[in-house]
C-alpha cells in the first residue's frame, strides 16, 4: 500500500509596519488579519484534531501582534477608529471615507446590508472625487457606523462562532452606538491576545509544527550578495553591490531566538523569505540550529537539470556538505495555487472534491510507494477571496482527511507535519547544487534590476556603511536600536513595490516606511540624517500626480510683518498643498492651511498660514535649502506670538554649523520670512532643493512636500522675460 503524507504549510506575514521611534504603525493588517486569518486558521485545526499541518510565523508579524496586545504601537486606522464619531474631524472624515472600505467587497462589504449602503452611497470609483466634500454629505451616525463596521466585517468565522456579541452586531446591522463600538475593540483585542497561546498550545499537543523566517523577511541571497541576482538571469542590472552575510546571520539567529522565547520550543524548519534561497545559505541554516528548509519546485527542477516531476518532486532532499546539510521540500506548485486561486471560485464540496483527487493521481503516478506531496501558500490572503473565509471547504477537506475512508484504493492519506514527515521518510537524495532563485519565476526579478529597486539596495548600502563606521562609537542601547533599523529595511516588502512588477495606491506608504527605517537607523544614533532619505525612491515622473507643488511665475517682495498686507503681495508665488494626497496613509497634523514660496534677486520668501490657533510646545520649523554641495536649514520655534528671529545653519559635510542669526522672521496671522540668497551661496541660475520639515521634540512629524524636495532655480535678471515668453 503506498502512503502519501499531505503536508499543509501555511505562510503567515506581514511587513513591519511600525516605526518604533514614534510608536505608530500607519497600516492595520495585522490587526485585521489576526482577526480573521490568524484566528481562523487554528480554530479550523482545533475541530479536527487527527489533522496535522505546519504553520510558519515571521518573527516581524509575531512582534507585531504583541505590540497590538500591548498597546505600544496604535496604527493609524484604530486611532481613527477609537475616536468619537461626533469628534472627527473634515480631514479625518474623508480618511474614513478613503479607506474604510478596505476589504474584499464581495464577500467583506455585500454580503452586510448597511455597508453595502455606506460604499455605495460613498461610491465606487473615487477618481476625482472631492473627499472634503463627500464628507459634508454623511452624518455623524453614518462614520460611527462605519468605523464599527471597517472592523466587524474582518472577523473571520472562528472568531464569530466563539463570540456570539459579534453576531449580535452585524444582526444589529445600523446605528451603533459608541458602547457598541468599544465592546467591539475589546473583542479585538482579545483576539488578538489569543492567537500566539492558541497556536503554542496546538504546537504543544502535536497537531501543528511552527517554523520561522528570517527575521524582517528579507531575501536573504540578495542581503548576502546582490549580484547573486545575476545566477538565474545574466541580464539583470544589479545596483552597486551589497554584501552583508554577517546580516544574513543575524536574520536567522534573531528569528530562531524570538520564536524560541514566544513558543517555548526552538524551530526546526524555516520558510526562506519568498522561497529565496542559494547555497550560502546552507551553512547560515544550519549554524541557526534549522534542520530543514522549504521552496518552491522549480528550483528543484533548476537545481537537478532533466528531471521528471512524479519522480524527483514527491520526496525530500538534503543540501550541502556532509555534516552540515540540510533537508529540503519543494511545494507542488498546481496544489498550492489551486487553493490560493482557483477553489475560491467553486463550489466548497466541489473544490475539496477535486483536490483530493488530484492527490489520488499524484499518489498513484509516484514511482516510490512513500509520498511527500508539500502544500505551501499564503496563509491569510487567499480567504478574503471565499465567500465565507474558506469555512466550508477546509472543514470539508479537513473532515475528509480525519475519515479512513482514505485508506483505500491500495493508498493511505494522511495530513502530516513536514517535520514529523521528515522523520517518517529521511531524505535520501542530496542535490549535488542548489540553484539560486525564489519562488516566483525561480529568479529575483521582483526585488532587484529596476532603477527604483536598484536605487533602494544602494540607499540601503550607503546607510550600512554609515552604520559600520558608526558602531565603535555607539552605546550598546543605540547600536541595537540602529541595527534593528538597518535589518527591518532589508525586508522585502518595500522592493516588492518597487518597479512595475507589481501595484498598490499605498506605494508611496511603502517607500515612506522604508526610508523611516533607514532615517531611523540615524536617529537611534544620534547622527544626522542624510538628505538623501529625505527623497522618494520612486520615479520623479511617478510623484507629479501626487506632489502638488506650483513653481513662482513672478518676483515678488512681500512685507515681512506676519500680516496678509495686500491680496497682491504673495501673487505669483509657488505654493505647496500641505494636505495629504489621496491615497496618503499619514496622519494629518493639520498645521498649516497654505504654503508659500517665492523669491525676487537679492532673497527667498516663505509662508505659512497656520490651520488654526493653538498651542503648539515643543514644535520647530526647519526650512531645508540645498545647493552645490552646501545644505542649509533655517530653524525657528513655531509659535503664534513673539517669534523675532531664526537660526541659520549651514552644511558642507555631515555637520551642520550655525551660521547667524537673522529677524527677517514675522508671525501675527501668518509666518513670513525672508534668507537672503547671498547668505546661502547661491548664485542667479543655480538649481536648488527646498522643503520644509516640522519637528516635535526634537522628533520630524511632518514634511513638505512629502515625497520630494521641491526643485527650482535661482533667479537671474532673465527670470520675468523667460517666464513672460512661457
Amino acid at each position: 500500500m503506498k502512503t502519501a503524507r499531505i503536508c499543509f504549510f501555511w505562510h503567515m506575514h506581514q511587513p513591519y509596519y511600525t516605526d518604533p521611534v514614534s510608536g505608530t504603525a500607519s497600516m492595520p493588517w495585522v490587526r485585521l488579519h489576526a482577526t480573521k486569518a490568524y484566528f481562523d486558521m487554528a480554530y479550523a485545526l482545533e475541530r479536527f484534531p487527527a489533522v496535522r499541518s505546519t504553520f510558519n510565523f515571521t518573527p516581524s508579524l509575531l512582534v507585531q501582534l504583541n505590540e497590538v496586545v500591548s498597546g505600544s504601537v496604535i496604527d493609524l486606522f484604530l486611532e481613527y477608529t477609537k475616536r468619537p464619531a461626533g469628534d472627527l474631524t473634515g480631514g479625518e472624515r474623508a480618511f474614513l471615507l478613503r479607506h474604510f472600505f478596505a476589504a474584499n467587497w464581495a464577500n467583506m462589504v455585500r454580503p452586510f446590508p448597511r455597508y453595502h449602503e455606506l460604499l455605495v452611497k460613498r461610491g465606487l470609483d473615487l477618481h476625482g472625487q472631492d473627499l472634503d466634500r463627500l464628507a459634508r454629505e454623511f452624518s455623524t451616525q453614518d462614520f460611527l457606523d462605519l468605523q464599527v463596521w471597517h472592523n466587524l466585517a474582518w472577523f473571520g468565522y472562528g472568531a464569530v462562532a466563539r463570540y456570539p456579541a459579534l453576531a449580535a452586531l452585524r444582526l444589529k446591522d445600523r446605528g451603533f452606538t459608541e458602547e457598541n463600538k468599544r465592546e467591539l475593540l475589546a473583542i479585538q483585542l482579545q483576539v488578538v491576545g489569543e492567537i500566539i497561546p492558541m497556536y503554542r498550545k496546538l504546537a504543544e499537543l502535536g497537531q501543528i509544527e511552527l517554523t520561522t523566517s528570517p527575521f524582517y523577511h528579507p531575501i536573504l541571497p540578495l542581503v548576502i550578495d546582490t549580484d547573486i541576482a545575476r545566477r538565474p538571469r545574466r541580464e539583470s542590472a544589479v545596483p552597486s553591490r551589497f554584501q552583508a552575510p554577517d546580516d544574513a546571520q543575524a536574520q536567522l539567529r534573531h528569528a530562531v531566538a524570538l520564536h524560541t522565547a514566544l513558543f517555548g520550543r526552538a524551530p526546526q524548519g524555516l520558510w526562506p523569505s519568498e522561497g529565496s534561497v542559494c547555497p550560502e545559505m546552507i551553512p547560515m541554516v544550519r549554524e541557526a540550529g534549522l534542520k530543514w528548509m522549504a521552496t518552491d519546485e522549480d528550483i528543484l527542477a533548476n537545481s537537478i537539470g532533466s528531471w521528471n516531476r512524479r519522480g524527483d518532486l514527491y520526496q525530500p532532499w538534503v543540501a550541502g556538505e556532509s555534516g552540515r546539510e540540510v533537508a529540503m521540500v519543494f511545494r507542488d506548485r498546481e496544489l498550492s495555487d489551486a487553493i490560493g486561486f482557483v477553489y475560491s471560485k467553486w463550489a466548497p464540496e466541489s473544490a475539496a472534491d477535486d483536490f483530493l483527487g488530484r492527490v489520488a493521481a499524484t499518489v498513484d503516478q509516484a514511482p516510490h510507494d512513500q509520498v511527500l506531496v508539500p502544500v505551501i501558500l499564503d496563509g491569510e490572503n487567499p480567504w478574503e477571496h471565499y465567500y465565507d473565509g474558506g469555512d466550508q471547504f477546509l472543514a470539508g477537506l479537513y473532515a475528509r482527511l480525519s475519515k479512513a475512508a482514505l485508506n483505500t484504493d491500495g493508498r493511505k492519506v494522511s495530513a502530516e507535519t513536514v517535520g514529523r514527515s521528515l522523520e517518517l521518510q529521511p531524505a535520501q537524495r542530496r542535490l549535488t547544487r542548489l540553484y539560486s532563485g525564489s519562488w516566483i519565476n525561480a529568479d529575483f526579478k521582483i526585488w532587484l534590476g529596476h532603477p527604483e529597486d536598484n536605487r533602494g539596495w544602494e540607499l540601503l548600502r550607503d546607510t550600512r556603511m554609515r552604520l559600520v563606521e558608526m558602531d565603535s562609537t555607539l552605546s550598546r542601547e543605540q547600536a541595537n536600536g540602529a541595527w534593528q533599523e538597518l535589518y527591518a529595511a532589508e525586508g522585502s516588502d518595500w522592493f516588492w513595490w518597487y518597479g512595475d512588477d507589481f501595484h498598490t495606491e499605498y506605494k508611496l506608504e511603502f517607500d515612506l516606511l522604508f526610508r523611516t527605517h533607514l532615517r531611523n537607523v540615524f536617529i537611534r544614533a544620534e547622527k544626522p540624517i542624510p538628505e538623501s532619505l529625505n527623497h522618494s525612491v520612486m520615479d520623479a515622473s511617478r510623484l507629479a500626480t501626487v506632489q502638488p507643488v506650483r513653481l513662482p511665475v513672478r518676483l515678488i517682495a512681500p512685507t515681512i510683518d506676519g500680516l496678509v498686507t495686500s491680496f497682491f503681495e504673495w501673487r505669483g508665488s509657488g505654493s505647496i498643498d500641505p494636505a495629504p494626497p489621496l491615497g496618503a496613509m499619514w496622519k494629518s497634523s493639520d498645521l498649516f492651511s497654505q504654503i508659500s514660496f517665492g523669491f525676487n534677486l537679492e532673497a527667498m520668501f516663505v509662508r505659512l498660514d497656520l490651520q488654526k490657533p493653538a498651542v503648539y510646545a515643543g514644535f520647530s520649523v526647519e526650512i531645508h535649502i540645498a545647493g552645490g554641495g552646501i545644505r542649509h536649514k533655517a530653524v525657528f520655534p513655531l509659535v503664534l506670538h513673539g517669534l523675532e528671529r531664526l537660526t541659520l545653519w549651514t552644511a558642507t559635510g555631515e555637520t551642520y554649523q550655525q551660521r547667524g542669526h537673522y529677524d527677517s522672521i514675522a508671525c501675527r496671522k501668518i509666518i513670513e520670512l525672508a534668507l537672503p540668497f547671498k547668505d546661502l551661496d547661491f548664485d542667479g541660475g543655480q538649481e536648488v532643493t527646498f522643503s520644509i520639515a516640522v519637528t516635535q521634540e526634537g522628533l520630524e512629524i511632518e514634511r513638505y512636500p512629502r515625497h520630494h524636495p521641491v526643485v527650482f532655480h535661482v533667479p537671474d535678471r532673465n527670470f520675468e522675460a523667460i517666464m513672460w515668453r512661457v
